[in-house]
């Protein structure tokens, strides 16, 4: 059976960043669920948020999300933040033989890590403010999700790497 760590986590959060890093280091696949949507939908994120909606774009993450859980060979996932809404996500995460690891962060730090990045559509307008809505709807969910939770605030990359291949 193939060894899969999942990275959940709010935009921002280091899970593309650090799992790349991670499957690097493990010899592992790396899979990021947004990069599946985008080759299914064949259009950016942004595009599908702006043409087919978020419903549809929640529909092609939960897609993505059971594609990457069902993966052949050992991977580190990064799965998109708002996977945890879905409730069939929930629990496809946690029943499947992976490692659900949550990277946390204060809202400072997303907004910091988030500004350069125009490929976030649910950022538009006042970041802070919506990543500060989108933390308090998600925090419990993936808190209900994860095997362990990692604060990255105050930790260099390289750090937050070796506490995900500690618990890989």
């Amino acid at each position: 059976m193939p060894r899969v760590v999942v990275l959940v986590g709010m935009m921002g959060s280091g899970k593309t960043t650090v799992g790349r890093r991670v499957a690097d280091k493990l010899g592992y696949t790396f899979i990021d669920t947004d990069d599946l949507v985008v080759a299914r939908a064949g259009k950016s994120v942004r595009e599908v948020f702006e043409h087919d909606g978020e419903a549809t774009f929640r529909a092609l993450e939960s897609q993505a999300l059971a594609e990457a859980l069902a993966t052949p060979v050992d991977a580190v996932v990064a799965a998109a933040g708002g996977c945890v809404l879905s409730a069939e996500n929930r629990a496809l995460m946690t029943t499947a033989s992976a490692t659900v690891l949550w990277l946390d962060a204060d809202v400072a730090s997303l907004t910091a890590r988030t500004a350069r990045s125009p490929h976030r559509p649910l950022l538009d307008g006042d970041p802070t403010a919506r990543l500060t809505q989108l933390d308090s709807q998600r925090r419990s969910l993936y808190a209900e999700v994860a095997d362990e939770r990692i604060d990255t605030d105050g930790l260099t990359l390289d750090d937050v790497v070796q506490r995900v291949v500690s618990y890989a």
